[in-house]
């Protein structure tokens, strides 16, 4: 249905307009509503207007190839959205969706002609909105770098995991096993009476040193089990980026495929198309006698 012109006065697209202005151009809006959580459109549709928020909020997105979502905008009251499609004839380059429920009105191609005609200063509003969020965009991407599955493991790391790894770091060390010879040897030369004036604590056959040694290898393989466990854990999230990597290559292959079936598929339409010009062509000299 055709928008209130009282709802253009929120509108700094139009603010420069009179009212007879507004009242000329509300009869050629629609106005629309749209429940929260609805879309406005998909990505890939094909785009024949602009929308302008009236009252409510209605987010710009593009999901990746993993299903997230990049946000480039949230429209809110005044603003206004889908200006690359409707300049430029190509389908829709990002989904919109009602955050609330939102009051849009609708302008199509006539509608902006007609804008334009009563006030030129708007096309160049449409343009520094069309800058702002290729900014947006650039930055967006720019700064949208991918997690490593180390940095991933990393921000959950309790203070048991982190001992963890350190022992199981440790323990496949040289120095632990020079640490655990000398040891053993002072024990063993201690409690055989090799060394004068310390007393044999642990005489044979060592059974506090059977028992330490035991408990140490209990300890010591439940915190190599934990850090295995967390190894694997990383070993799977580095399987997720090594499949999203593999999904995004075959994205790309598949389009460079498609830009050259229609380069040859050009490529053969013009040598066709010489083909019939030659054969149509007069000799060159004309006929001989």
């Amino acid at each position: 249905m055709p928008a209130d012109s009282s709802l253009l006065t929120c509108v700094p697209l139009f603010e420069r307009l009179n009212d007879e202005e507004r009242q000329l151009l509300a009869a050629q809006l629609e106005e629309e509503s749209f429940a929260a959580g609805s879309l406005l459109f998909r990505k890939g549709e094909p785009g024949n207007a602009i929308y302008i928020v009236a009252s409510g909020e209605v987010e710009i997105f593009v999901e990746d190839t993993t299903g997230g979502r990049i946000v480039f905008e949230t429209a809110k009251t005044g603003d206004f959205f889908g200006e690359l499609s409707l300049l430029d004839g190509d389908p829709r380059s990002a989904s919109a969706k009602a955050v609330s429920d939102a009051k849009t009105l609708k302008v199509d191609r006539e509608d902006l002609q007609l804008l334009f005609a009563r006030h030129p200063a708007a096309a160049m509003d449409i343009l520094a909105a069309i800058g702002r969020r290729l900014r947006e965009a650039d930055k967006l991407l720019g700064s949208r770098v991918q997690e490593s599955p180390n940095e991933a493991i990393n921000e959950r790391l309790r203070i048991v995991d982190r001992v963890a790894d350190f022992v199981a770091e440790f323990s496949g060390t040289f120095l632990f096993l020079a640490l655990h010879v000398v040891w053993f040897a002072v024990w063993l030369l201690v409690n055989t009476g090799m060394v004068p004036g310390l007393p044999e604590f642990d005489p044979y056959p060592f059974q506090f040193l059977t028992m330490v040694v035991s408990l140490e290898a209990i300890f010591l393989s439940c915190l190599v089990l934990i850090s295995q466990s967390r190894q694997a854990v990383k070993d799977r999230i580095r399987s997720d980026v090594e499949y999203e990597a593999n999904i995004r290559a075959g994205l790309e292959v598949t389009q460079l495929h498609v830009k050259v079936d229609a380069l040859y598929e050009q490529v053969l339409a013009r040598l066709a198309s010489l083909e019939r010009k030659v054969g149509t062509a007069p000799p060159v000299g004309g006929p001989r006698n």
